[in-house]
This record gives C-alpha cells, sequence and structure tokens, in this order.
C-alpha cells in the first residue's frame, strides 16, 4: 500500500461536504416530519420519566434531552442541531484545519441525536451508514485543534483501513442478499426490466434505460453481481492494480446509479469510501503531477505481481461466464445468459467464502498495523518514536475493536458463521449497538413491483363529489409530468409514500397522521408535498374529505415509429388504499388512537430568547425554498471557495522567495516531525516520496517571518543612517 496523504484528506473534505447535504436536508423536513403540529412529533420520543439526565442519555443517546434545560422546544432544538451541524460541516469544507477528530465527533454527535427521535423516516440503510462512516471519520481525523500538536503519520493507514473493511461490507452483503432472498427476478437475471420503473424515485433516464433491449438488462445484472460479490475481495488485496481496478468497476456502478434513480447522499458516500481504494500515487496521476516512482517497480517482484494480477481478472471474467452461462450471437449482437448454479449451490459457496473472508480481513488489517509499527519505529529520537508507538497503540487498538465487533452485523448474510462468533465480540457488539457503530447492509434484496409499480394518490374534495388530486413534488403522480431530478436531497415523505402502497395503510401508521394533518390543513405539512404551498390545490381552505385509492404505474414505450410518446407514465386503478375521511370521523378517530398519534402532551411555549428567535428567522427565510436548489447553491458555493483557496495556495506555493530554493531538498522545516520521519524512511529503503509542497500555513509563516525580517534589517540601515548623520553633524560642530 502506497502512502495515502491525498485520498485521506480528500476522504474527509468529502465526507464534510456530504455531512453538509445530511444535516440541510433534514433540517428543511423538521417541521413537516417531527415539529408540533408534524405526522410524527418528535418530543413524543422525549418522555421525561424523572431519570437523571445522565440515565436518559444512556438510553438514548440524544442531545435534544438537554432542550428544556436550555429553554427550547424540541422542534427548535433539532433545528438548531441541523443549523450547527451545517454551519460545522461547511466551514470543515472550506477550512482544512476544521477537518480533525474533535469537529467530526460533534457531527457525528449531532446526527446521531437527530437519528434517536428520527423514527421511521431515518431508519434508512444510509442514515447508518453515514454514522458508521462519520465515527471512522473520528478516528481517521488527525487532531489539530489543539494548537502546538499535529497527529502524526503512523495511524492513517490503519484507521483508513476501517473505511475498506465497511466498503467490503457494504458492497458483498448488497450482492449476497439479492440472492439468497430467493427473489426470481434476481435468479433470472430480470431484475433490471422492472428496477428502472419501480424504484422509489426515477430520474429521466431511467425512463430511457427502460427501453434497453432484455438482454442488455440481463447483462446488466451479471455484471452487477460480479461488481458487488467478486470484485469486494479486490478491496483486501495488497496488490496496487487489482484494488485500482476494483475503484474503478465501484465507481462505474454508482455512477449508473446516481443518473438512474434518485438515492440522495448514499451514492456519493459510497463513492466516498471507494477513495480508501487509493493512494498519493494515484492522485497525482489524476492531477498530472510528477510523482516518484516505486524503486521495485521493473523488478522480478513486480512481474510476479503482475501474473498475478492478470491471473485475477482471468478468473473473474472465467468464473462470470461460466456461472452465468454467458453466449454471444454475432448475427444479431446480443449476449444470451441464463444462472446455471442452484440456490443449494450458492448457499455452499456462501458458507465456504464467509469464515474466509474474514481471515482475510484480519490478514489484511495484520499487513496494516506491522507496516505502521515498522515506519514508528523508523522515526528518529527516542522521544518520537516513543510517542509514535503509543499513537500506533491507541488507533491499533481502536482499529482491531472496530473490526471484531463489525465482524458481528458482517455474518448475518450465513447463519452458521453468525452463531460461530466468539461470545465475547457479541458482547461488546451489543454493548454499543445503540450508537450506530456498525450495522448490517444488504441493498435491494428483493425487486418490488412486478406486475406494475404501485402508487398511492391521495384525493381531497369539499363536498364529496369533485374530488382533485394530491400531487407531490417528486414521487411520480402526474402522468405528463417528468420524473425529477432531486440528488442529494432526500424527500422522506415521498420515500415513506413508496414503501406505504407496497402494503397496507395500517403498516404505515404515519400515513393516518398525514391526513389527518392535511384535513386540518397544517402548512408544515403541505410544504413536505409541495414547498410552493400556492401549487397546492386546497391551498386557500383545506379539504373537507380526504381519501387515498392504489394504482399501478408503468412507464410508457417508444412509439412504433421510434418517436417519443407525450407522457412518461401510464397507470391502471386497483383499490381503494384508504377510506374517505373528515375531522371527527368515527375510523379516522379510532385510527389515530390505535397507532398512538393522538396529542399526549401539549408542547412547550415558544420561549422569547434570542437563540429560539434566530433559529425562527432563518426558517423564514428558507421557507418556499426548493430544496435541491438550495443543496446544490451551497455545494457550488463551498466548492468555490475551496477552489479558490487551491488556486491562492498554489501561487503563494509558486512565488516563494528565492531563498527558499536555495535547498530544493528540504522537503520540512528541520523542526517539522515529517522531515525526520522522511528522512529516517528513505535511510531504511521505504522509497518515501519527497513532499512537493508545504502545509499552508508553514508557507503563511514562512512569508510572514521573512516580511519580520526584512522590515527588521530596513529600520537598522535607516538607524545606522541617521547616526551617522548626526556624528557628522558633530564633528562640523566641533570643527
Amino acid at each position: 500500500m502506497g502512502y495515502i496523504t491525498l485520498p485521506r484528506r480528500l476522504f474527509l473534505w468529502c465526507m464534510a461536504l456530504i455531512y453538509m447535504v445530511a444535516f440541510v436536508s433534514l433540517y428543511l423536513q423538521i417541521p413537516g416530519l417531527y415539529g408540533n403540529d408534524g405526522l410524527l412529533p418528535a418530543r413524543w420520543q422525549l418522555r421525561y420519566s424523572g431519570k437523571a439526565l445522565w440515565e436518559q442519555l444512556l438510553s438514548s443517546p440524544t442531545l435534544l434531552w438537554l432542550a428544556p434545560r436550555l429553554g427550547l422546544d424540541t422542534q427548535t432544538a433539532m433545528e438548531l442541531l441541523c443549523l450547527l451541524g451545517a454551519a460545522l460541516s461547511l466551514a470543515a469544507t472550506v477550512l482544512e484545519s476544521l477537518r480533525d477528530s474533535l469537529v467530526f465527533l460533534f457531527l457525528w454527535i449531532m446526527y446521531l441525536s437527530m437519528y434517536q427521535v428520527g423514527q421511521v423516516f431515518l431508519y434508512f440503510q444510509w442514515d447508518s451508514l453515514l454514522l458508521e462512516t462519520g465515527f471512522l471519520c473520528v478516528l481517521i481525523a488527525p487532531v489539530t485543534s489543539l494548537r502546538g500538536w499535529r497527529a502524526g503519520r503512523e495511524h492513517d493507514p490503519v484507521t483508513f483501513w476501517l473505511v475498506r473493511w465497511l466498503l467490503f461490507r457494504l458492497m458483498f452483503a448488497s450482492g449476497i442478499v439479492k440472492l439468497t432472498s430467493r427473489c426470481p427476478t434476481w435468479w433470472g437475471l430480470t431484475a433490471l426490466t422492472y428496477h428502472y420503473e419501480t424504484q422509489c424515485i426515477p430520474t429521466p433516464l431511467a425512463w430511457f434505460a427502460h427501453q434497453l433491449p432484455v438482454w442488455w438488462h440481463k447483462l446488466s445484472v451479471v455484471a452487477t453481481f460480479a461488481i458487488e460479490i467478486a470484485a469486494p475481495f479486490l478491496f483486501l488485496s495488497p496488490l496496487r492494480r487489482l484494488r485500482l481496478g476494483a475503484f474503478y468497476m465501484q465507481v462505474v456502478l454508482q455512477v449508473l446509479i446516481i443518473l438512474s434513480g434518485n438515492y440522495n447522499f448514499f451514492n456519493l458516500l459510497t463513492l466516498t469510501m471507494c477513495l480508501s481504494l487509493l493512494d498519493d500515487e494515484h492522485i497525482y496521476f489524476w492531477l498530472r503531477k510528477k510523482y516518484t516512482p516505486n524503486p521495485n517497480q521493473g523488478s522480478s517482484l513486480w512481474w510476479a505481481g503482475f501474473v498475478v494480477e492478470i491471473a485475477v481478472w482471468a478468473l473473474i471474467g472465467f468464473g462470470t461466464v461460466t456461472w452465468f452461462d454467458l453466449q454471444i450471437n454475432w448475427d444479431k449482437w446480443t449476449v444470451s445468459s441464463r444462472t446455471v448454479f442452484t440456490f443449494h449451490q450458492f448457499n455452499q459457496f456462501l458458507k465456504t467464502v464467509t469464515f474466509p473472508s474474514v481471515w482475510l480481513g484480519v490478514l489484511s488489517l495484520t499487513w496494516e498495523l506491522v507496516s505502521s509499527m515498522f515506519r514508528c519505529a523508523c522515526v528518529e529520537g527516542f522521544f518520537k518514536r516513543f510517542l509514535g508507538t503509543v499513537q500506533w497503540t491507541v488507533f491499533g487498538a481502536a482499529a482491531v475493536s472496530m473490526f471484531a465487533i463489525s465482524l458481528v452485523p458482517f455474518t448475518f448474510i450465513e447463519y452458521d458463521s453468525n452463531t460461530s462468533v466468539w461470545p465475547g465480540v457479541r458482547q461488546g457488539y451489543d454493548a454499543v449497538s445503540r450508537y450506530q457503530l456498525v450495522n448490517s447492509y444488504g441493498l435491494f434484496r428483493r425487486m418490488t413491483g412486478v406486475g406494475g409499480r404501485p402508487e398511492v394518490v391521495i384525493e381531497g374534495s369539499m363536498d364529496k363529489v369533485t374530488w382533485t388530486e394530491i400531487e407531490f413534488m417528486y414521487k411520480p403522480g402526474n402522468l405528463s409530468a417528468p420524473p425529477s431530478v432531486i440528488t442529494p436531497h432526500q424527500p422522506r415523505l415521498d420515500w415513506q409514500m413508496w414503501f406505504a402502497a407496497l402494503g397496507t395503510h395500517t403498516h404505515s401508521p404515519w400515513f393516518t397522521s398525514l391526513m389527518y394533518r392535511l384535513l386540518q390543513g397544517k402548512t408544515d405539512v403541505i410544504e413536505l408535498i409541495q414547498s410552493d404551498v400556492s401549487q397546492y390545490p386546497f391551498h386557500q381552505q383545506p379539504p373537507t374529505y380526504l381519501r387515498a385509492h392504489r394504482y399501478k404505474y408503468w412507464f410508457t414505450k417508444t412509439l412504433a415509429d421510434g418517436s417519443y410518446p407525450q407522457r412518461w407514465w401510464k397507470r391502471v386503478y386497483i383499490e381503494e388504499f384508504y377510506p374517505t375521511v373528515y375531522l371527527g370521523d368515527t375510523f379516522l378517530e379510532s385510527m389515530l388512537s390505535q397507532h398512538g398519534l393522538k396529542d399526549k402532551s401539549l408542547p412547550r411555549r415558544v420561549s422569547e430568547a434570542a437563540v429560539p428567535q434566530v433559529v425562527k428567522w432563518v426558517r423564514s427565510q428558507v421557507r418556499g425554498v426548493s430544496a435541491p436548489l438550495l443543496l446544490w447553491s451551497l455545494l457550488f458555493c463551498s466548492v468555490t471557495l475551496c477552489l479558490l483557496r487551491g488556486l491562492q495556495l498554489e501561487i503563494t506555493l509558486k512565488t516563494k522567495p528565492t531563498a527558499a530554493k536555495a535547498e530544493p531538498k528540504c522537503t520540512a522545516p528541520p523542526h517539522h516531525p515529517d522531515a525526520k520521519e522522511a528522512n529516517s524512511n528513505d535511510k531504511d529503503g521505504l522509497g518515501q516520496r519527497q513532499e512537493e509542497e508545504r502545509e499552508e500555513v508553514d508557507a503563511e509563516e514562512d512569508e510572514r517571518r521573512g516580511e519580520e525580517e526584512e522590515s527588521e534589517r530596513e529600520e537598522n540601515d535607516v538607524r545606522d543612517e541617521l547616526e551617522e548623520e548626526e556624528d557628522g553633524e558633530e564633528e562640523e560642530s566641533v570643527d
């Protein structure tokens, strides 16, 4: 593994950006989802039972327990946490000095606080993935907040390796569950013939992807299995080119998912995790900058590794062709495919590879630990070597602990392997499970909507005769409206409407609350449906009656002459989803009582203090603003500021004083710990590259020091001239 300074910095920068997106996206939906007049008021989750504050924090770790002590109600406290999280992550995006362990700890605590009261609207796998990756950032990021101390490099390969292991667990489990679920579409390789039109919120490109021939969809499923099941083992390979190949395979998959579906920040987060497969050399290749080549390149060991890489790729290709019976029809220019193995054979394969994959992770982690320990031993000076060893011990123990407890959720994919996990590890996992440090994953387990995409359409009426459909901003409804492009925003109500359509309304208790709030005409809930309230059909007066029907939707197809139809969707009525209700209706009241949706306590009176008023003012400024537009504006501004700062730094480095260029071999100031580390590693033949640029702070200090020295020299020259003139005048007076 090469040096990973640049991938680690890029990873932390991307994580700060994703945190900002997550906090802002959630902030815009808090009043409608969790406010006092929202669908599931968060204050119901914080029942004060007379326990001490510490006991409450242990039972449900969220900072919202502190809201009453600060004079805030739960909704205001949630908005404040999101605003603080967004501001802190935005600052960390722009300023590298804020991308440190302490800042990421605060971000993780704030998002965990929201997650604890988020209920069904925050129980998505990407929320758990953000919390787990965010906690790893606490271990990966340096501690630069303490003035005069800089985190060394020794722990970086160890803690950064945990991201690779998380990426392996995510992708491998996502591929495995598709087959262990026995979903006939995945086994028949026809899943993608339904996926594009049945996913939660498709993009316009999903319509075009849906028009592709069936043989192409089946070949795409085969490629998905190869990328998600075979390629993840390359993440843990010691051979660099295998990891790079796996990296680009993952990038292609994630980019295609982003183009065809709106999956908020999930795919961006996965791409960020893929940075753990890179090293400095490849980042320099992207930047078209010179990099000192590996001295071992061209040796017999290098050629042996090259032969192994060719063999691995050939094995993956041969296995894919064999297991899925790929055959090319040269006459029709098509590729036929089918699954040739049985569920029993696949289950035996899973039993065979689960524990070896664990031991592969053990070997990979051991290699990182030994390499890091050797690097610590090469540092000059007893005191620095001692501190490096202590640091390696702490971060190594943290990495081993995180790896150990992650084995419990990882082995959920295979029952026998899960039961074989050491009891001590299972106890450790149970002790920290409430903090979402490690989680189990498995995306797209089963393909839904095989017989048509189910959609719930809500209708309102004033007289129970004329009914008007209530159209959502993002989910399919209007047959002529094109699919939306809203990444990286996640409209959580639209997502839950997709899940609700898969079952009955009793499986989604929040739907009764939605009908109740719409009958009441609550603006906060209406803004979840239409941010521009004037587009809501009952914005002047709430409807007297509401009902909901279930339809089945399909993408339209291209016409016989190859032209495009006027509508994107076609639909068929299926059944009644929710009966006609009105305020005071017996059925509605019974459902509210059954699901515990009646107000259990009166909301706290809004305080007139400064903080609540500021939070209220910020809310008034963003009310009615399009969430995707706001997010993309923040992303554009933050990226632009980072580019400007990078350009400024580049100009500063190019305009160094001539004296600073007199010693081109000096890569860091003598007092800087990196200098001795680089020299010691070069002496031991580790081939450490020379640093090509200094830290911005060091450059600014050098410039400031040079200016001060120059000003002192000028003052001394002026003082000498004045003294000479005074001496000359005294001599003349004596004469």
